[in-house]
């Protein structure tokens, strides 16, 4: 095979140039790459030393040699020739990845060194537009102090130091919730911790009018005495909760032993061995699961104090308390309970000394549980106890012939039940609403003088919240719990009254403390001021009497002066009394000189209505 001419005197010895002629390195650009590369292994040549510099753009190896006598720059003639034997070894394929990966490694050198000189340019831009701004606003003071080069750096980085740490205190604590940044604390007073969960109108307009000792709630209750709190565990209300926080949550002499991995603890009262609380976390389910009113009402007793004598049983009372839901969400939450296998089998229902028969109460599954059960199955069931379940947990039993339906007509009966409900709720002890614990809180610290030692927390999030229904589904489902809607309406209006009655009992304690400290601190004054001056009286008592003629005028010009200083020192406390009673009335009360409060709220009711 004939090699090409160019090819041919490639191997030829070179050529000797002319004086003065410049000499010829490489092939010219129409000669093939083999001939270049034939160029450029030959000893001595430009292109063998241009060889060793990497490709443009590329650093020298770790053991490369670096060229000191080299230019730093070479035409585009020496590079292609330097590149022209390393290219000719690799294949078509590998040389277009090579150039493809010089053209990148060109354009990201290319980036850097524009986003390295733009940020220059704008850091340069900047120090200019704040030097102008800070030359207009401290301008006159560098001027007075002849402030030097090295002072204005130093008030310009300052000044940059407080502007990031504003930008970080708005993102690190944005609003009012950092606790260090809560300015208006000094302005503003407090907000009130007990305002309503449901962010609705804290003042609501009652409908159902309530004597004193129906909004007044005070047990007198000793835990070192005989007297015993019952918890009645409505399903689905908030119960486990609140049971919990009753043994684990109270301030308390001697506090409830809750052991790891036991739900029962062991709540004795102080120097005795024998408890104070009757509920699902201290006893047990010693009358039944989830016992209701007429259950717990004829079991207690005989649990209690059923081992001993009659003639020694001490005559305790009973103070029931219980826990209420709104009926909708407690009925899809009671749905969701059971579709994950809950039955509540173990309920005894016991009423006038004997459980209901299959027949007075049948049930709506066959087989272990309902699990998987469809909530149009849950709701087309009729003997569903999940309908109208709180009021006949809250009532008498025994009234309507407990589960035998046939002893009087439904209407009837359903009257009985409700009635019967809202007054054991009414008569108890204590009753808290799910959808405000913090009032819940707040009512039973005050009705048994009984203190937690962490808040309420109110969860706005439950597994009834999760459940999508139409309008269509709810009015059905309210439908079926009418008597428990009823019920609901007329405990939420007897809690909130009892709530705004405590409260406004509990704003009229404080002023009348405040008073007597008045009182108290006027008859101080008085008592220093006509002590110290009896005492000049008595060491002068003729130039007293000369300088005095009349004493009265004194005794007048000292009780003017305590006036005015008592003046000064009630003034402040004044303001948050007259501030305190606006909130109060809220322009649906009128002012009066009334002392006794109680009569202030009820006659409040009716101008309410």
């Amino acid at each position: 095979m004939a090699l090409p001419a160019c090819a041919v005197r490639a191997f030829e010895p070179p050529r000797q140039p002319e004086r003065g002629a410049p000499a010829r390195t490489t092939c010219p650009r129409r000669h093939s790459r083999v001939e270049a590369e034939l160029a450029a292994s030959r000893p001595g040549s430009v292109a063998a030393s241009v060889r060793a510099d990497p490709p443009r753009g590329v650093s020298h190896g770790f053991h490369s040699r670096p060229l000191l006598d080299k230019p730093r720059k070479a035409s585009s003639s020496l590079a292609g020739a330097a590149c022209a034997p390393l290219f000719a070894l690799l294949s078509r394929g590998r040389r277009r990845r090579m150039h493809v990966l010089r053209r990148r490694w060109d354009l990201g050198s290319l980036c850097r060194v524009l986003l390295t000189r733009g940020l220059a340019a704008l850091g340069h831009s900047l120090k200019h537009v704040l030097g102008a701004i800070f030359s207009k606003i401290f301008g006159p003071l560098a001027s007075v102090g002849n402030m030097d080069e090295k002072s204005n750096k130093l008030l310009l980085a300052l000044v940059m130091l407080f502007l990031f740490a504003v930008i970080v205190l708005q993102y690190v604590c944005p609003g009012t919730e950092c606790q260090l940044l809560r300015l208006q604390a000094f302005s503003s007073p407090v907000r009130d911790p007990y305002r309503s969960e449901d962010e609705s109108s804290a003042r609501f307009v009652p409908r159902y009018n309530f004597t004193r000792g129906d909004l007044l709630r005070k047990v007198d209750f000793d835990i070192k005495g005989d007297d015993l709190i019952v918890f009645l565990h409505i399903q689905k209300t908030g119960g486990t909760t609140f049971g919990r926080h009753l043994v684990r949550n109270i301030q308390l002499e001697q506090p409830c032993e809750c052991r790891v991995g036991q739900k029962k603890c062991t709540c004795h009262r102080p120097g005795k061995r024998e408890t104070w609380l009757f509920s699902r976390f201290s006893t047990g389910w010693s009358c039944g699961l989830h016992a209701d009113w007429t259950e717990l009402t004829s079991c207690v007793p005989s649990v209690v104090d059923g081992k001993r004598d009659a003639r020694l049983r001490p005559s305790r009372n009973f103070h029931y308390i219980t826990i209420l839901r709104d009926p909708v969400s407690r009925y899809l939450s009671e749905w969701r309970h059971v579709q994950r296998g809950a039955t509540w089998k173990a309920s005894l229902h016991v009423c006038d000394g004997r459980p209901p028969t299959s027949e007075e109460l049948p049930s709506c599954y066959t087989g272990d549980d309902w699990s998987g059960c469809p909530l149009k199955e849950f709701m087309d069931c009729p003997y569903n106890l999940a309908n109208n379940r709180q009021v006949r947990m809250l009532s008498d039993l025994t009234l309507v012939g407990c589960y035998n339906l046939s002893v009087m007509p439904e209407k009837q009966r359903n009257k009985v039940l409700l009635e019967s409900a809202k007054s054991n709720l009414k008569h108890m002890a204590f009753f808290g609403l799910t959808e405000f614990q913090r009032k819940t809180q707040y009512l039973f610290e005050k009705t048994f003088n009984m203190n937690f030692i962490s808040p309420f927390t109110q969860y706005n999030t439950t597994r009834a919240s999760s459940v999508e229904i139409n309008e269509e589904i709810q009015k059905r489902i309210e439908g079926l719990n009418f008597l428990d809607m009823e019920l609901y309406s007329y405990a939420k209006d007897l809690f909130l009254q009892r709530y705004q009655f405590m409260r406004q009992k509990e704003h009229q304690e404080a002023r009348r403390k405040r008073q007597e400290q008045r009182k108290f601190l006027k008859g101080r004054l008085l008592q220093t001021h006509f002590q110290s001056q009896g005492q000049g009286q008595s060491q002068n008592p003729n130039q007293n009497q000369s300088q005095n003629p009349n004493p009265n005028a004194n005794q007048n010009l000292t009780q003017n002066l305590t006036q005015n200083l008592m003046q000064n020192l009630t003034q402040s406390s004044r303001q948050k009394e007259n501030q305190e009673s606006l909130k109060q009335n809220s322009g649906k009360e009128q002012n009066g000189n009334t002392s006794n409060g109680t009569n202030d709220y009820i006659g409040s009711v009716e101008k309410w209505r």
